[in-house]
C-alpha cells in the first residue's frame, strides 16, 4: 500500500429518526463498535464531528427519497483486507446482520471504496462524487467494493507526480 490508503464510505437509508425507540439497539451499538474500529488493525480515521459525533454529519441529502434520511459512514484503512476484517468480524458483524430492523432494503450501491494518497483525509464531497461514479459505471480503480476491488495505485500510476489525481480538488 506504501503510498495510498484505502476510503470507505457506506450510507444507509434509515426507516425512522435516530431518536426513535426503534432504533434504540442501533444508538446503543454505536459507541462500543466505533471504539472497536478505532483500535482495529489497519485503522486510520473515521468522519466524525469534533465532540465524536459520527451520526450528525449532513450529506448525501440527494438520495434521502422519502426515508427519514441519510446515515453515513466514512474511514480510512490501510488495506482492503484490514477493512474486511473489521467489518465482517465480532460486534460490527452482529449489527450489520441486524441492519433492516433500521435501514431500508436498497438496490442502489449504498458503499464505495477508492485509493487516497495516505494522510489525505476524504470529504463528504469526495464520497458522493464515488457513490454516484459507482452507480453509473460499476467496480473501476477509481471506485469500487469489498467484493470487486482493484490494488492500490503504484507511484508510477499516480499521473507524473500529481497528488490530487485520486481526490477532487
Amino acid at each position: 500500500m506504501g503510498n495510498f490508503e484505502l476510503a470507505q464510505v457506506n450510507i444507509s437509508r434509515m426507516k425512522a429518526p435516530l431518536d426513535d425507540p426503534s432504533f434504540r439497539g442501533f444508538v446503543d451499538a454505536l459507541e462500543p463498535v466505533n471504539a472497536i474500529a478505532d483500535h482495529a488493525p489497519g485503522f486510520v480515521w473515521r468522519l466524525q464531528t469534533e465532540d465524536g459525533d459520527a451520526t450528525s454529519i449532513r450529506a448525501f441529502e440527494w438520495d434521502v427519497r422519502g426515508t427519514s434520511g441519510v446515515l453515513v459512514n466514512m474511514s480510512v484503512w490501510t488495506s482492503v483486507e484490514a477493512l474486511a476484517d473489521f467489518v465482517f468480524s465480532g460486534e460490527h458483524l452482529a449489527i450489520l446482520k441486524r441492519r433492516r430492523e433500521w435501514f431500508h432494503r436498497v438496490q442502489d450501491v449504498m458503499t464505495a471504496l477508492w485509493w487516497v494518497p495516505a494522510g489525505y483525509r476524504p470529504t463528504t464531497a469526495d464520497a458522493e462524487e464515488k457513490i454516484k461514479h459507482l452507480r453509473v459505471y460499476g467496480p473501476t480503480p477509481e471506485a469500487f467494493t469489498l467484493k470487486q476491488h482493484f490494488p492500490s495505485p503504484t507511484a508510477t500510476e499516480a499521473r507524473a507526480g500529481d497528488p490530487d489525481w485520486l481526490c477532487p480538488a
